[in-house]
Parts: C-alpha cells; structure tokens; sequence
C-alpha cells in the first residue's frame, strides 16, 4: 500500500489505500464520500458516477491508480452549496428524482454532456446518458437538462 494524492473536489486528499482499489470505495469507505452511491458494481446503472477531468466515469470500475493525477469530482464538489449547479437546480425544478438512489450518477453523467455539448438533442442525451433509474423518471432527467442547457449548464 502506498499513499497517494488525489485531487478530489479541487483539493488534493492524501489516500493510504492500493493501486487496485476502486475508486468508489476509496471515495465511499476511505473518505467517507457517501454521494457516490454503489450500484451494480459492473458499471452497467451509472449510480456510481463521478468526474475525471470533466468525463462521465464509473468509479466502480476505476481502479485508484488510474484516478492518480486526475481531477476528480464527485457529487459533493460539483457546486459550493450543492444546489447550484444549473443542473441541479434543474432536477429540482423538474422534480426529478424519486426514490434518489440514482440521482448523484445522473447528475454528474449530466454535468458531463453538458460540458461537451451545451445545447444537447434528445438523441445526444439518450446517447450520453445511460444511466439506469429503477423509478423510471427518464422524461423528467430528459426535461431538466434541456432546461440546464437554456441556463448555460454550470453553476
């Protein structure tokens, strides 16, 4: 085991944790970052979502080592208040989420295409997010990023 510094949320976090750990258990279990949620860990239902550098990643499937060096950001960065981010405050206006399990990989997928494609279509969306909700709210993630993207998609 080595320590390694991470940069998560714009600060860099010393971790004392192996190469092969997941990032997500890092994250979850080390920091006690609990907005990633574990999932499928098959990286197949996106709850495990983060950033690294600015991409769409399942942390379930991201080994610490590959993480090292990257920016990472997680749920509990991607704004100050956590409310702020145009997508956020979309997914409340939108009512989006229903049981919430899903919600922080939805977002952060989210974020992502936006970053990439600041006025996405319904196709780049279903593209982009394949993220799995179990309550089915798919129409309402769909509505909120349209809206997100009329706001300028960040915070």
């Amino acid at each position: 085991m080595a320590t390694q510094t991470l940069n998560i949320n714009g600060a860099p976090v010393p971790v004392d944790a192996p190469g092969e750990e997941t990032l997500l258990s890092v994250l979850r279990n080390r920091l006690n970052l609990t907005g990633t949620k574990y999932g499928c860990g098959e990286g197949e239902c996106g709850a495990c979502t983060v950033l690294i550098d600015g991409k769409s990643v399942k942390s379930c499937q991201t080994q610490l080592s590959e993480a090292a060096g990257a920016k990472i950001t997680t749920i509990e960065g991607l704004s100050a208040d956590g409310l702020s981010h145009a997508v956020q405050a979309a997914w409340l206006e939108h009512d989006v989420p229903q049981c919430g399990y899903c919600q922080s990989g939805q977002i952060m997928a989210a974020a992502a295409l936006l970053k990439d494609k600041p006025k996405p279509t319904d196709a780049d969306i279903d593209e982009a997010i394949t993220n799995i909700c179990r309550c089915g709210t798919y129409q309402r993630v769909r509505a909120a990023i349209h809206t997100a993207a009329r706001s300028g998609g960040k915070a």
